[in-house]
């Protein structure tokens, strides 16, 4: 792990300058400009007294830098299906620890539902219909959706979607934060 690199990240992230941050914790903005140009390794100590200005803990700054994707690309096959019988949802970047965001490949077969009783959850989704015809109930209100289509709602409304078309739909959606 590049500790320089991730500082300064960390650092600029807060809105902070290297003066600012050398105020806060008593050291020189020197040293932390030599410890973000990596030309000083910071013992332990040091390196929590710098973090104590932020604020941000040593767990922290070091589980962040471990939940950065090593995966980028995720093969059609590589993405489990996390659907049902009528519905497949193949779920992007399943493997990554702490995602932000929910994405899905979906397929509805011909009469699939996600059921009569509404879905109601945390967060807010969008999406693009590919393919076929997407009946999308959000609250009171119904709308059809065809390919180019786009919805973005809060999830907390009760929803439903239905393929009520004659061919398989497919879908591009998001959520966040992830519900799957």
């Amino acid at each position: 792990m590049d500790i320089g690199q991730r500082l300064r990240a960390i650092r600029l992230g807060s809105g902070l300058s290297q003066r600012e941050l050398a105020k806060r914790t008593g050291v020189t903005n020197g040293f932390i400009s030599q410890i973000e140009n990596n030309a000083v390794s910071p013992s332990v100590s040091s390196l929590k007294k710098v973090l104590d200005g932020i604020p941000i803990s040593l767990t922290t700054f070091f589980d962040m830098a471990e939940s950065q994707p090593s995966q980028v690309v995720f093969r059609a096959e590589q993405m489990p299906d996390i659907g049902s019988e009528s519905i497949e949802y193949r779920l992007v970047g399943h493997s990554l620890k702490g995602r932000a965001i929910g994405m899905l490949n979906e397929s509805l077969a011909p009469g699939a539902d996600t059921g009569t009783d509404m879905l109601c959850h945390e967060g807010e989704e969008c999406g693009v219909v590919i393919e076929g015809e997407v009946e999308l109930t959000v609250g009171d209100e119904v709308f059809l959706l065809g390919p180019g289509d786009g919805y973005y709602f809060d999830s907390q409304r009760p929803h439903r979607f239905r393929n009520i078309g004659s061919q398989p739909a497919r879908l591009v959606s998001a959520n966040t934060p992830p519900t799957f």
